[in-house]
């Protein structure tokens, strides 16, 4: 396949014109498959990379079966996300085991049309109480290397972040040592304070989950988790460009103080994204779903998302004026970089996975080549 008259985003961050050679599913210097696209001056893009999101269309993660993970996945592609690292929830740790082993046997036998599941994100069961947001409180648990082992044994070694409130474990120094090496940790769902949360990068901590929400607010006097995420040049963060749970303003002012290699755009969408308004389900919780807004029915706390990640990532663009070529890297060469599949995704380039999404100039989606195959 070659597809022609494009605008290609480079690995240096622009976009150049030219074609795309596509050999099998991989990208190439030459072809012998006759096949042409034109595309019209559109610009092409990688495809995009969710390492943070419940479910869609219904279904999530959670739901424990390979139904929902093939639903979920079949979805993401049609909106041009082509890989995914789900997150889950803070259930109980056998339904967590059970929920990671479905989705490992899913992944040796997934159709190659779907979203490639390329991880798991785990947001519980490791957090604090006073900042569970839409999570269960009666499931949290201590962190444990024991249990985390389980798992990653349970993933089949799917399992590629894990996130903790150090506050709530006075060994976290220990435990992040000790699994630092075998998974990412993150902080989540945490109330810890600017100095314990250095203290847990320190350790070797790397990542913030959805940076801004389920933490303490960043003020002059005690920056919590933020400050200490600015601080720390090896920690990434994500942040969910939804236009609901952070005003453009502070996504651009987090822009300037982390700088766009270290953000990772995130959609955080629950089963509702792709559905009408009504009431959902999210980690056992019941949710409300009005317009863009999920709301836990019983206390109004926000519940996830329902805006997937390509229009996370126009919203980024349009609404809260990022830089195209800034949010196209936050959106894949980031996500995978973190993800640690950069050599097969990310960027278009020989050898990498032939994942394309085609963009006309208002950013519409035409195409979505998925594994050298017209979707």
């Amino acid at each position: 396949m070659i597809i022609k008259n494009a605008k290609i985003y480079t690995e240096q961050k622009t976009f150049a014109c030219g074609e795309i050679c596509i050999q099998n599913d991989l990208f190439a210097t030459k072809t012998n498959d006759p096949t042409e696209i034109d595309a019209q001056g559109c610009y092409a893009i990688p495809g995009l990379i969710d390492l943070h999101f419940h479910g869609c269309m219904g279904y999530d993660i959670c739901d424990g079966t390979r139904e929902a993970l093939s639903q979920i996945a079949r979805y993401e592609t049609s909106v041009g996300v082509t890989a995914i690292a789900p997150a889950t929830m803070t259930l109980p740790a056998n339904e967590l085991e059970h929920i990671l082993s479905v989705a490992a046997a899913y992944r040796r036998e997934q159709a190659p049309e779907d979203a490639d599941l390329i991880g798991i994100n785990m947001e519980g069961p490791f957090i604090s109480s006073a900042k569970k947001g839409a999570q269960d409180a009666r499931n949290i648990l201590p962190c444990s290397a024991g249990l985390c082992q389980r798992f990653l044994d349970a993933s089949e070694g799917l399992v590629k972040l894990i996130g903790i409130a150090p506050e709530e474990n006075p060994d976290f120094r220990a435990f992040i040592q000790q699994m630092k090496e075998k998974v990412t940790i993150s902080l989540a769902h945490t109330n810890a304070d600017y100095d314990t949360a250095l203290a847990a990068f320190s350790a070797g901590a790397s990542h913030a989950v959805h940076l801004y929400n389920a933490m303490p607010p960043f003020t002059h006097r005690e920056p919590g988790v933020v400050g200490a995420v600015c601080d720390c040049a090896h920690v990434t963060a994500e942040l969910i460009c939804d236009g609901v749970h952070i005003h453009p303003a502070a996504v651009r002012a987090t822009f300037e103080m982390l700088g766009a290699d270290r953000i990772i755009l995130i959609s955080d969408s629950m089963r509702a994204a792709g559905m009408p308004n009504g009431q959902y389900t999210l980690g056992g919780l019941d949710v409300s779903v009005t317009g863009n807004r999920a709301t836990l029915v019983s206390d109004g706390a926000l519940a996830g998302s329902v805006t997937n990640l390509m229009d996370c990532m126009r919203i980024a663009v349009k609404q809260m004026h990022i830089p195209l070529e800034t949010a196209v890297a936050c959106v894949t060469m980031n996500p995978a970089k973190r993800l640690g599949v950069y050599d097969t995704y990310g960027s278009i380039q020989v050898g990498k996975k032939a994942n394309v999404v085609l963009l006309d100039e208002k950013l519409n989606l035409r195409a979505v080549i998925k594994d050298g195959m017209m979707l």
